[in-house]
């Protein structure tokens, strides 16, 4: 089952009432003797319909069970980065980046890897680089949030804007108590989240992985 995302009310109202205003024209204003240009712009409607209403699904997803040791995958997409790095903005060491790429037909909806506290929440205006740029993760308009598990261990999650996402929405703020599964963001249009865990975390995907949100298992703390 699914709904829709809050973040795509306006939208999809503004492109319902385009539709409409399409048929309407298509099948009042243009002669019956372009039937062809008609259903042509019939197809159009109900496309650009279906589009955004697919891109604004919220589907309900219920993770297997609350664990402070797994990481779930926080959206849908691919997975295509898995490296150790040093995660500059927060962590200031090195840890292992596990990043998903998000296209325009995944659902955007963000969710929380792990339960426990908001330490750190800050938006970063940018560049709209590919999303799938390595320096997408420190020059594009982003999100960074920092997550702190009951035992201290810390993990950052950053919201990253591709070449047409051009708005990131973050629920959250540093002091806030969360948890794992609930929504904490969306991103419109293609887009990519990236995860720093701790060295030393068991990683359960690997390069060109399909994952979905809340219900695939990214790692597991140590």
């Amino acid at each position: 089952m699914f709904r829709f995302h809050k973040e795509g009310k306006a939208s999809i109202t503004l492109v319902g009432l385009v539709c409409i205003g399409i048929l309407a024209a298509t099948w009042l204003l243009i002669p019956s003797d372009l039937f062809w240009l008609q259903i042509v712009l019939t197809f159009v409607a109900f496309d650009l319909l279906i589009f955004i209403l697919q891109f604004f699904r919220n589907p309900i997803r219920q993770i297997a069970k609350q664990d402070d040791s797994i990481i779930y995958a926080p959206a849908d997409g691919k997975i295509v980065v898995i490296e150790e790095t040093t995660e500059h903005e927060f962590l200031k060491e090195k840890c292992i980046q596990v990043s998903i790429f998000m296209s325009p037909l995944n659902v955007h909806v963000n969710r929380n890897p792990i339960s426990g506290t908001v330490q750190y929440s800050k938006y970063h205006p940018g560049k709209f680089l590919m999303a799938w740029n390595p320096k997408a993760s420190t020059e594009n308009e982003r999100t960074t949030v920092a997550y702190q598990l009951k035992n201290g261990q810390q993990l950052v999650m950053r919201q990253i804007a591709g070449f047409l996402a051009r708005r990131i929405v973050n629920y959250l703020k540093a002091g806030d108590q969360v948890k794992q599964g609930e929504d904490m963001g969306f991103i419109k249009l293609g887009s990519r989240v990236d995860l720093f865990l701790p060295l030393g975390t068991e990683i359960n995907v690997k390069l060109d992985d399909m994952v979905q949100g809340n219900l695939s298992v990214i790692g597991h703390l140590k």
